[in-house]
């Protein structure tokens, strides 16, 4: 499967998005043949490769040939759209894009999302920016997307309501729940379209991915903030991870039935903290018909003897038994998703392809928004499992 990763070290906007796309290798020219499916009018495009504090990428430039782009509504542009050849796929990956800026925008201003009126995004440059975008994704054969933590800058923005905060109001609905990271630099990294793109299209969060990069693209963006303004991208395959990988692991076991319980589960927490891949304790009967624990931790190898030494200084133990297994387990990765509640981190595990995807939402982060919103924690639960699992399958078309 083909995935994108956006290195969003500059910041991210669309024509970022869309200079990366065709620095990686998506044709410029199937681009604009598709954009004028839209049969937009008034504008022209400039894609050629520059520089930005030394380092090389393309702009992608939407030069509009007058000067007054109407005001559009959600609907105007939900119909330009719809009512285009564009590929399914395509529109459906716009519509979801504009939609995330329409919400944003409802929220800011106290509107229906129907009655929003798009003024710089409403503008033709911005719907060539996202349905641009979409397009070039479609011609990648992409996947799954995956983002870094976007970068908030500081400062002011001149929009048309004015002189604004950074990050926009807009922006800033479309970041929330996303993680954030602070940087040192006045002006607007993320445009309300850039986080529009990464709101509707990331499927996680974190560092590159596990993948074979086929190629790596820059796309410039039009301000200099005294770092090298560019979004790099990450173009390839995921790495297939097997089913049932085999490890060879130690099973540490030690029978207690001479300490306080309590003393027992603190042993546990700190052997997990200490790298044991899983504890656990089982009630057993002991000579003479004592009630005492099974003490049992998995851990790997290398980390046996530093196990050994903790259970010693922990519990009450004289003798713990060693012995080496195998096991099979699945590879997992872990990812972002947004709930009605809030975010919840979900761990995800491959097991025979797509249908066989098992999904796990974090406990801590499930009981955490389960007390902060006063819900019952299996509501919280079934939301972050459909959440993750409708993340996973977006780009399944």
């Amino acid at each position: 499967m083909k995935i994108l990763y956006l290195d969003c070290f500059g910041g991210i906007s669309g024509d970022m998005m869309l200079g990366a796309m065709i620095d990686a290798g998506v044709s410029p020219a199937a681009v604009q043949s598709q954009l004028e499916l839209l049969g937009l009018e008034g504008y022209s495009l400039k894609i050629f490769q520059d520089k930005t504090r030394g380092f090389r990428g393309t702009r992608f430039v939407v030069e509009v040939e007058y000067g007054h782009q109407p005001h559009r509504t959600w609907e105007d542009i939900r119909g330009i759209i719809e009512d285009s050849k564009l590929h399914p796929q395509v529109k459906r990956h716009a519509l979801e894009i504009f939609e995330k800026l329409a919400l944003a925008e409802a929220r800011v201003h106290g509107v229906e999302p129907r009655h929003v009126h798009f003024h710089e995004v409403g503008a033709v440059d911005s719907i060539v920016d996202i349905v641009g975008t979409a397009i070039a994704l479609h011609e990648a054969g992409v996947g799954k997307v995956y983002s870094s933590p976007l970068p908030a800058g500081y400062g002011t923005v001149q929009t048309r309501h004015g002189i604004l905060p950074v990050p926009a109001p807009a922006t800033a609905e479309l970041l929330r729940g996303f993680p954030i990271r602070p940087v040192d630099v006045e002006g607007e990294l993320v445009t309300p379209t850039g986080a529009a793109i990464v709101a509707a299209l990331a499927g996680g969060f974190g560092p590159l991915p596990a993948m074979k990069v086929e190629s790596i693209g820059y796309g410039l963006g039009s301000k200099d903030y005294g770092i090298p303004n560019f979004l790099r991208v990450f173009l390839g395959r995921a790495i297939e991870q097997q089913v049932g990988e085999e490890q060879e692991i130690s099973v540490l076991q030690t029978t207690i039935d001479d300490m306080n319980p309590e003393i027992l589960g603190y042993a546990a927490e700190k052997l997990l903290s200490s790298g044991a891949l899983d504890v656990w304790l089982t009630p057993v009967f002991m000579k003479k018909g004592r009630p005492g624990n099974l003490l049992t931790v998995l851990c790997l190898p290398e980390k046996e003897g530093e196990l050994v030494q903790l259970i010693f200084a922990e519990t009450s133990t004289l003798g713990v038994r060693r012995r080496r297994e195998k096991r099979s387990y699945l590879s997992r990765e872990h990812i972002l998703v947004q709930t009605a509640y809030g975010p919840v981190r979900v761990k995800v595990a491959a097991c025979g392809g797509e249908a066989g995807r098992q999904v796990s939402p974090e406990y801590e982060d499930c009981r955490r928004l389960a007390r902060e919103k006063n819900v019952p924690l299996k509501n919280v639960y079934i939301c972050a499992i459909e959440a993750a699992r409708e993340a996973l399958c977006r780009f399944g078309e």
